[in-house]
């Protein structure tokens, strides 16, 4: 569908909206009705930009919160060239996810659209990418003589990012970050920083 920049907008707003719904404390089995009176929008609008209902603008949303899981981590991410900038990345990450305390918005909102047709992809893309841009900073670090060059750049990357994740878990069962920065440094250790 072809929108107008006014046209993008709105349905930019009602991505957001719904997102921010859904960080909220409890936001439950989401409804088209919970949607348009926290967007403000007509079930007309609400159709207009998704078509094909809830299960549409779930996957926009997932797609928002998965690119989103990203951005929050940059610069630092896409700058893993010295051990100043994995500290950084470091501390982005413990920051993001301190700050979205017990809350997991991308959680959350993959647990309400679980059986949704093309939300494993969501997720499996943002895992993807995430893997690729650390992968990169371990392999820019082998050829700068700053880690091992017998080490494995995919799986350190991959438990990079699963680590996280179980970290994040941890941290929304029992709302500390400790276990999350404890696997960080055990990680970066073990690739080799000083």
């Amino acid at each position: 569908m072809k929108l107008t920049p006014k046209g993008q907008a709105t349905r930019q707003r009602i991505i957001e909206g719904t997102a921010e719904y859904l960080r909220g404390n409890d936001p439950g089995a989401v409804t088209l009705d919970d949607v348009r009176a926290v967007t403000r929008t007509s079930k007309g609008q609400l159709f207009h930009y998704f078509p094909d209902g809830k299960e549409q603008l779930l996957l926009a949303v997932a797609r928002h919160e998965a690119d989103r899981v990203l951005t929050d981590q940059e610069p630092h991410l896409s700058r893993l060239d010295t051990w100043e900038s994995w500290s950084a990345w470091r501390e982005a990450v413990v920051a993001r996810y301190r700050a979205q305390g017990r809350l997991c918005p991308l959680g959350a909102l993959m647990t309400q659209v679980s059986s949704t047709p093309g939300a494993a992809e969501v997720v499996t893309q943002l895992l993807g990418q995430w893997q690729e841009r650390v992968r990169r900073g371990v392999v820019v670090m082998q050829e700068q003589g700053e880690i091992r060059a017998d080490l494995d750049p995919d799986r350190a990357a991959a438990a990079f990012v699963a680590g996280i994740q179980g970290g994040v878990q941890v941290l929304r069962a029992t709302g500390s970050t400790m276990h999350l920065e404890a696997l960080l440094d055990t990680l970066m250790d073990h690739l080799g920083r000083p």
